[in-house]
């Protein structure tokens, strides 16, 4: 078992949703020592709802997105695992026993995550295929898409710390470029139950909000190829998914008419085949 683990929530004008997520932290079988909530700026009722909650520690920045409120979150977290929830979803109470027990049955895990239960406009929903979860070496299925929920992962402290975090350069899919960073250099364990409650279809999810989600996708992929810490199996496979997805963004732009956008991917695709994806 771990001395400790911290719960970090980010939350935006959520409070409508917030108190769901805070129920289903202090609900839980295996009670964290910590539990944060970094409030992104929010301008409704989210700081009155968390001071009726004793105990939890309450940090407020102004609106510089999720990257950053996760962020300064981990950094205020003392414990030494860290469960990330999204003010959004909600945890069933025996997901941290459950993931802790697994810990405890394969050590030398620095990350575990899980199945969830995904709910769109208020109706459970089947995920596609393509967001299937894996366990072990799973950079590979990392690269089309985000495949580790946040709310479903549970991380030490030291290898949050030891990646740099979330990049708050990214407005979104920055979950798929720290997933990447470390799944490249380590296995990641999964229990293959779900033990959360995903909800979407809401307006103010970030893949609502950006047009061309691929576009951060690659500039998360351009930003792990520079650093020149990928095996060669492993970089080839990013070349190859960086390739497909300025693809895709260069036949989406061309529907659009926006020659610019095509422009800029086409002379970046050109660069990639250059490399010898």
């Amino acid at each position: 078992m771990p001395a400790s683990v911290g719960v970090v929530i980010p939350t935006f004008d959520r409070a409508h949703t917030l108190a769901r997520a805070l129920d289903s932290v202090f609900a839980q079988t295996l009670p964290p020592q910590q539990v944060i909530v970094v409030d992104d700026g929010s301008t409704d009722s989210t700081p009155d709802l968390v001071a009726g909650y004793p105990g939890v520690s309450y940090l407020r920045q102004e609106n510089r997105g999720v990257s950053a409120a996760r962020n300064l979150g981990i950094r205020h977290c003392g414990c030494d695992w860290i469960a990330l929830l999204d003010s959004d979803d909600e945890w069933l109470p025996e997901k941290l026993g459950v993931q802790f027990e697994a810990l405890a049955e394969n050590p030398g895990h620095r990350l575990i995550h899980c199945d969830e239960i995904w709910i769109r406009n208020g109706r459970r929903v089947n995920p596609a295929d393509r967001h299937r979860k894996r366990g072990g070496w799973i950079f590979e299925y990392c690269l089309p898409l985000c495949v580790i929920s946040p709310s479903a992962a549970v991380i030490e402290r030291s290898l949050l710390i030891e990646a740099g975090g979330f990049n708050e350069q990214l407005p979104a899919c920055e979950d798929y470029d720290l997933w990447l960073r470390v799944c490249s250099r380590f296995p990641v364990l999964y229990v293959d139950r779900p033990l959360l409650r995903k909800y979407g279809g809401h307006d103010d999810q970030l893949s609502r909000k950006h047009w061309g989600m691929d576009r951060f996708r690659v500039q998360a992929l351009r930003d792990l190829l520079a650093t020149g810490s990928l095996s060669e199996s492993d970089r080839q496979a990013a070349l190859a998914s960086l390739r497909e997805k300025c693809r895709i963004l260069i036949t989406g732009a061309r529907k659009r008419g926006n020659s610019e956008i095509v422009t800029q991917y086409e002379a970046l695709l050109a660069q990639i085949e250059g490399l010898g994806a």
